[in-house]
């Protein structure tokens, strides 16, 4: 972080949040790594940081709606850290009843004095105290329903009509609010190492709440803490992991002794999952197109006790270079993709997506696949997967690669989930209201044996 790193240092959790801010409007930068960055980097109390994830998720989720209630009492150019503070400032007073709102207005003078000049902090002062005298303008107002649904989600209009038109209103209500509230805790037991019975326990007599998931039988949903601070996250009895990411590896179905090749590996979660499902037995090569990622993979792989994972960088569209045709088992490809389903834990995605920015994508999912489909043997199963909700990247990719590879055909997935709404056709398109869980997409695909 730039010139505000110093106000941090303060111990202002106010002012963390909007150095946090600051950066994702700056530089694209993603909140949920920031706020990891910042909570380890400058000591923010335990006490302090569900307050530091709330003002800074909150707000951003909230951005468009914010920016709403603002503007009956802004005029004129604001600089950009006037008005990030300003949608701080009304998030608190709009959405968390627990702080008075005197506080809410004295620290936001506070740190415009701090930030700013006295001109400044007088005029922060006085748009805070107009919205507390007035109140902020009402939804209801909008006459458009989907202008209304766009500003009271906060989410682009060309996003919702997007979705409205691939899952219907209903649905596309259902997914844009649940991608203004908190994402649930969900982790993955190594069964090498423990069962989940053995690791709920654990968990509970550190003082977590503790259940079981959903869907997946490995899975485990958690509050009540830091998983990443307990002994068996330490000891290697369990990954941090989404639900919804767990599945393409149920999908894959890899056994012991099996060549697995993981495309676009980092950080390793679906990789080293891998590695538990064939007991350690066999050889999987991650391959990654970011070197420095690599390292999440191994140190990953070495607290959970996997040793069947080697890793190397590199375009995974050029890997026909590196292996013959033929060579593996099974073949994971979690694909680039617009990141639509993981709205809830990056909030600036829905702001910083364009809608031609979900067809450009297609052209390196498909040169993926077809290089996919070069290494995989005959019965063998490419499993493709996505962290988007969007039919064009997902179910599009797949059948444009089967109407240009006729000896590939699809594995009926209903046996992985319970929701039928989840089906489509032969593949899997979770949404994040269906089991609580991000938006994910499966498909596996079977290379036929061919007749000679």
């Amino acid at each position: 972080m730039t010139n505000s790193k110093k106000k941090i240092w303060n111990g202002n959790v106010r002012d963390a949040a909007l150095s946090i801010l600051l950066e994702v409007a700056n530089n694209q930068a993603y909140s949920n790594l920031l706020l990891h960055k910042t909570m380890e980097t400058y000591s923010i109390a335990p006490k302090d940081r569900g307050l530091l994830t709330e003002l800074t998720y909150g707000t951003l989720q909230h951005r468009m709606t914010l920016d709403y209630y603002l503007q009956p009492f802004t005029r004129g150019k604001l600089d950009k850290w006037v008005r990030e503070l300003l949608r701080l400032s009304v998030y608190q007073l709009v959405y968390l009843s627990k702080i008075p709102p005197h506080a809410v207005v004295h620290e936001a003078v506070e740190i415009a004095k701090r930030r700013g000049h006295k001109g400044i902090s007088s005029t922060v002062n006085g748009i805070l105290r107009s919205i507390l005298r007035q109140d902020v303008p009402s939804l209801d107002e909008i006459e458009d329903d989907i202008t209304r649904l766009s500003i009271e989600t906060s989410h682009p209009e060309w996003l919702l009509r997007r979705w409205i038109n691939q899952y219907g209103k209903e649905n596309t209500i259902a997914m844009a609010s649940r991608n203004n509230m908190p994402p649930t805790m969900t982790a993955r037991v190594n069964t090498m190492k423990a069962t989940t019975e053995e690791v709920m326990e654990q968990l509970a007599a550190e003082g977590f709440q503790v259940s079981k998931g959903e869907v997946v039988p490995e899975c485990i949903r958690v509050s009540g803490g830091n998983l990443a601070k307990t002994a068996a996250f330490t000891n290697g009895l369990l990954t941090i992991q989404d639900e919804s990411s767990m599945l393409p590896v149920l999908a894959l179905d890899p056994k012991p002794g099996m060549s697995v090749l993981d495309m676009c590996a980092a950080p390793g979660g679906k990789t080293t999952f891998i590695a538990e499902k064939m007991k350690d037995d066999g050889k999987i090569f991650a391959h990654d197109l970011h070197d420095h990622k690599l390292s999440l993979i191994l140190s990953s792989a070495k607290r959970l006790g996997l040793e069947s994972i080697e890793t190397q960088s590199g375009d995974s569209r050029k890997l026909t270079e590196i292996y013959p045709a033929s060579s593996f088992d099974r073949i994971l490809l979690d694909a680039p993709c617009s990141g639509l389903g993981v709205i809830r834990r990056k909030p600036e995605i829905k702001y910083n997506k364009q809608e031609s920015d979900l067809h450009d994508l297609a052209g390196i999912q498909a040169d993926l696949l077809d290089t996919a489909y070069h290494l995989i043997k005959e019965n063998g199963i490419i499993v493709f997967s996505t962290c988007t909700v969007d039919q064009v990247e997902n179910m599009g990719s797949v059948s444009e690669f089967l109407r240009r590879h006729p000896d590939m055909e699809t594995i009926p997935l209903n046996n992985l989930v319970n929701d039928a709404e989840a089906m489509k056709g032969d593949m899997l398109q979770v949404l994040p209201h269906h089991f609580d869980s991000d938006g994910f997409f499966v498909a596996a695909l079977r290379k036929k044996k061919s007749e000679r």
